[in-house]
């Protein structure tokens, strides 16, 4: 019997977090303080939405749990990163993260750039020593995938058009283009690199990709959202900080409700593209109510 959907995130995510306790370097292996400052970044915290995803997408593709682990692991290696370099005083310049102090500011900025860069080199570390599909070449993909969804034309990319974008009006494609590079670029590697530790045909590849799209979309509105109703305890992290920051949001844009709305439009399209695989996408399926219907 299928475990319901509370029980099946519930479960992932507490072996998911065995998993990246074994991956990450112990803490007093040398040099000790960068290896417990890389493991404070990235254990105990956050929902663990993309490795999620990737697991979802491995069901969906029939995966080995053990080699999505993998793919997962090196994803939420690089958000993580990321999210310590995007607090550092250079960036947001934001004090809390996931309830707790930020990186630098639980260690200290030399510190937390070495955290990120060697949580992203880890990352694919892990994807060149850990074998994810029977085949070299696709293999291969999967870690230029990984790249090019965390460098200029991806991750890194959208966040330096938002830095760039800070007190300034952008029209709803812009933004977009912002974030699909920003948020949602990392959110289809998640489901791409699940699926193709697995098998899946090239049509269904495209589809899996077009789904992260529209939810990895969908996440970064609702976040716009719960940034200006949200407290500070719920989200873990310093709350109106956009506003406060003069940032362009879809918030900013559009409002709440068209936020709002905006939101439900991306759900109902990323369902409409699973429409054609069957019982197996339905973690995919609860994953997308989830992202779009949390706290909302």
């Amino acid at each position: 019997m299928r475990a319901d959907f509370q029980s099946w995130v519930a479960a992932h995510q507490a072996r998911f977090e065995e998993v990246l306790r074994g991956l990450l370097p112990r803490a007093e292996i040398a040099p000790q303080r960068l290896h417990e400052a890389m493991r404070y970044a990235v254990l105990d915290g956050g929902k663990r939405v993309r490795p999620l995803l990737a697991f979802a997408a491995g069901e969906l593709a029939g995966a080995d749990t053990a080699r999505v682990d993998i793919a997962a692991a090196a994803v939420e290696l690089i958000h993580a990163y990321s999210l310590v370099h995007d607090d550092m005083p250079c960036m947001d310049d934001d004090v809390l993260r996931r309830g707790k102090p930020t990186c630098h500011v639980q260690y200290d900025e030399a510190t937390a750039l070495l955290v990120g860069d060697s949580l992203q080199t880890l990352a694919f570390q892990l994807l060149a020593e850990h074998r994810l599909n029977d085949e070299a070449a696709r293999q291969l993909e999967m870690v230029k995938l990984l790249a090019l969804a965390s460098g200029s034309r991806g991750m890194a990319g959208g966040q330096a058009i938002d830095l760039a974008s800070v007190g300034k009006s952008l029209t709803l494609p812009e933004l977009e283009f912002m974030h699909i590079h920003k948020t949602g670029a990392l959110i289809r590697a998640a489901v791409l690199l699940g699926a193709q530790c697995g098998s899946v045909s090239a049509e269904q590849l495209d589809r899996l990709d077009h789904f992260g799209k529209l939810i990895g979309l969908a996440f970064q509105v609702v976040d716009d959202v719960l940034d200006c109703e949200a407290d500070t305890a719920t989200l873990g992290k310093t709350a109106g900080k956009d506003a406060d920051n003069d940032k362009p949001t879809y918030v900013s844009l559009l409002g709440i409700q068209g936020a709002r709305d905006m939101a439900q439009r991306l759900h109902r399209e990323a369902l409409e593209t699973l429409a054609g695989f069957g019982d197996e996408a339905q973690r995919l399926r609860e994953l997308a109510d989830f992202i779009v219907l949390r706290k909302f």
